[in-house]
């Protein structure tokens, strides 16, 4: 006979024909061979799955707390459809369906048994009589679900007699999967009843003062088997109608802004009518700005966060919180203290001031006592924020010919500065923080360095061309009009100059902008003569060291009959000079006594320049008061005054081509007399060519 080999898989496709071999003997006889054709071919063909037709069959591993009659595993043989599946062992609580599913017992699995294994053997067969069989092996492994247990497996509740039916008296609470809670004892409670779902217990009538032992359980709805017990102990109190009484009655703390979180600041001594302490609720009631900072912990003042006097929000409130502390009781109804609580943050000196970057400052070497360098500016986190005092380390001497404000930090000159013996100072200033702790004892201060450099001013004061100045204007009728620009040089050459009218401006007439001076319109009537005086002086400095000029402006209305020719002539004659130079003792004035004595003297000038005119016109004839006053048009208006120059006597010689005419030193050569306004002294002068002589 023979016979298919057990798990030989036939297929046409691939070997459609095999050729058996068969050899035969019987004893005695020869052995005779024969050869077997077996010829496959192709038709329908019942096929198991290989891991579940192998021979070890296949593995399922499911959890114990599965549900009952869930599908484990599903046999799948090739090809689907009419199929018969037959359970061959029937020692097993799982359920093999008409389809070929697998399912859990109908109690589901045992979760207190570990390491449970059950072994099926499962037979397939078509329509055709084919079939196919295999093994599946299901492993039960622990559950990983946490069992059903109570949080609190024994609690005490208080009740106030109060109580009124169905209301909240407490509620249980268990952890794990579908849970559902029964009462187990008494058997037949008559004063509360349990929510299965929800926990909840509450009261079936208005309670009297009683004491009742609940016993409570908790137990998996899909598996009873899992459960759990809790007792509660139900004391029915009766009703306290009188508030908690608290030590201390109002709370004041002072701490300073240091303080860790978490520190204690006020602890409370609460007791209701019965004496307890533990049934008492505590609470806080203030500002948002207290509940951040502070917190309660049981009957505890403590502080939650940190406490920052230098902040904008802690100043805000004055460094001061104020709230209250509610102390309720739990009777019905529930009665409450309240305690007032006060806290004050106090500052703590933290940081050090802190020195401003690059402290350099420049000072002219002429700048006079008293006068500001500049400031240091220090800085300090600590409130109030920059409460500095500043110091000078050696303070002022002739080292260091400066001081410093204790309160503003102003560094000003208090004794003599020359660039030549020093051309900067190094200071040091010390700053200390005030006022920044509750001891004033406890200050910090740092120490600063601080360059001030010495500018040199020069010596000589600008020269200006010429110093004297006369010129006419037509007042117009439109905006401001130039007059004239002044020629001004400083020492060193490009030196930068200041100019200032010193007087002769009273009417506010005319202004300076840099060098140029403009005549600002008015409602002028009649012609008018104005005498200004300008200061000039080499700039950043002061005008110790200056030139005054000399402007003679004549303006002329509009509408005033004028000369043909309204514009300043100036004839500049090629003389050379001689100057005899002598050295004497120099006050230097001050600046208004200089413009003071000026004016004075230009007006003095004007007067006598008037009367000696007149005497000359008187004398001489037509032709020469003509030919004086055209020699007087046409002159140089500088040479109408004199200023503070240096020189002392200054006579005007020709040309070399003139050597033939008389001398213009002789007395009948000078038709004018004037006198100097500096010195006082008279002197003769040529209105044509402009020669001076002392007398």
């Amino acid at each position: 006979q023979v016979t298919l080999r057990a798990g030989a898989e036939l297929d046409a496709r691939r070997v459609n024909q095999y050729t058996l071999t068969l050899r035969a003997a019987c004893p005695g006889e020869d052995e005779v061979e024969e050869q077997l054709f077996v010829r496959v071919t192709a038709g329908p063909v019942l096929r198991c799955d290989t891991p579940f037709a192998s021979a070890g069959g296949d593995v399922v591993q499911v959890l114990a707390d599965v549900a009952p009659r869930t599908p484990l595993y599903a046999v799948l043989p090739q090809p689907l459809g009419g199929l018969t599946f037959r359970l061959q062992n029937h020692d097993t609580p799982l359920t093999l369906t008409r389809r070929g599913l697998v399912l859990a017992p109908a109690g589901g699995f045992d979760p207190s048994k570990y390491n449970q294994t059950f072994r099926l053997k499962i037979e397939v067969t078509d329509h055709h009589g084919h079939n196919c069989s295999g093994t599946v092996r299901v492993e039960v492994l622990p559950s990983r679900r946490p069992r059903v247990t109570f949080l609190e497996p024994q609690r005490d509740v208080t009740v106030p007699e109060s109580t009124g039916p169905l209301e909240v008296v407490t509620q249980v609470h268990a952890s794990g999967d579908n849970v559902r809670y029964a009462i187990l004892a008494p058997v037949a409670p008559a004063l509360f009843t349990i929510d299965e779902v929800t926990g909840e217990i509450r009261s079936t009538r208005r309670l009297e003062v009683a004491h009742t032992l609940l016993l409570v359980r908790a137990y998996n709805a899909l598996r009873p088997a899992d459960h759990a017990t809790a007792t509660l102990n139900v004391t029915v109190q009766g009703m306290d109608r009188r508030a908690p009484s608290c030590i201390p009655a109002i709370s004041v703390s002072q701490v300073p802004e240091t303080v860790s979180p978490g520190s204690t600041l006020v602890t409370l001594r609460c007791t209701d009518s019965s004496g307890a302490e533990g049934s008492l609720h505590y609470a806080l009631e203030g500002s948002p700005a207290f509940h951040s900072r502070f917190r309660m912990e049981g009957p505890q003042l403590q502080v939650n966060a940190t406490l920052d006097y230098d902040s904008e929000a802690v100043a805000a409130v004055g460094f001061q919180f104020t709230a209250t502390i509610v102390v309720t009781a739990g009777g019905q109804p529930p009665q409450s203290t309240r305690v007032p609580v006060l806290v004050t943050v106090t500052p703590v000196n933290e940081f050090t001031p802190v020195c401003p970057n690059g402290a350099a400052f420049t000072v002219l070497e002429t700048a006079a006592f008293g006068s500001i360098v500049g400031r240091v500016a220090g800085t300090d986190r600590d409130y109030p924020p920059d409460s500095l005092e500043y110091s000078l380390e050696g303070g002022p001497g002739p080292v260091q010919p400066f001081s410093i404000d204790t309160r503003t930090g102003e560094i000003r000159v208090v004794g003599p500065l020359d660039s030549q013996q020093h051309k900067s100072y190094r200071l040091t200033v010390r700053l200390t923080d005030t006022h920044n702790d509750l001891d004033l004892a406890k200050s910090r201060s740092r120490l600063c360095d601080v360059a001030v450099r010495l500018q040199a001013v020069p010596d000589q004061p600008p020269v200006c061309t010429p110093e004297v100045q006369e010129l006419r204007i037509t007042a117009g009728s439109g905006g401001r009009q130039p007059v004239t620009r002044l020629a001004c040089q400083g020492s060193p050459d490009g030196a930068v100059l200041a100019y200032a009218i010193t007087g002769g401006n009273e009417d506010g007439c005319f202004r300076l902008e840099g060098n140029t001076l403009f005549y600002l319109p008015d409602d002028l009537a009649e012609p008018r003569t104005f005498v200004l005086v300008v200061e000039v002086w080499v700039s950043p400095g002061t005008p110790h060291r200056s030139t005054v000029v000399a402007l003679v402006v004549h303006v002329t209305p509009q509408s005033t009959l004028v000369p043909p020719t309204t514009t300043t002539q100036r004839t500049t004659l090629r003389k050379e000079p001689l100057v005899v130079m002598q050295t004497e003792a120099v006050w230097h004035p001050p600046a208004w006594f200089v413009a003071v004595m000026t004016v004075s003297g230009i007006l003095l000038l004007a007067t006598l320049g008037c009367t000696a005119w007149s005497l000359l016109c008187s004398k001489q004839g037509q032709g020469l008061m003509a030919a004086f006053c055209s020699s007087r048009s046409n002159r140089d208006p500088g040479k109408l005054l004199l200023d503070k120059s240096s020189w002392d006597v200054v006579e005007q010689r020709g040309d070399e081509k003139d050597q033939s005419r008389p001398h213009a030193g002789s007395p009948g050569q000078f038709d004018g007399r004037a006198q100097d306004p500096r010195t006082g002294r008279d002197y003769l002068f040529n209105s044509v060519t402009g020669a001076r002589r002392w007398i």
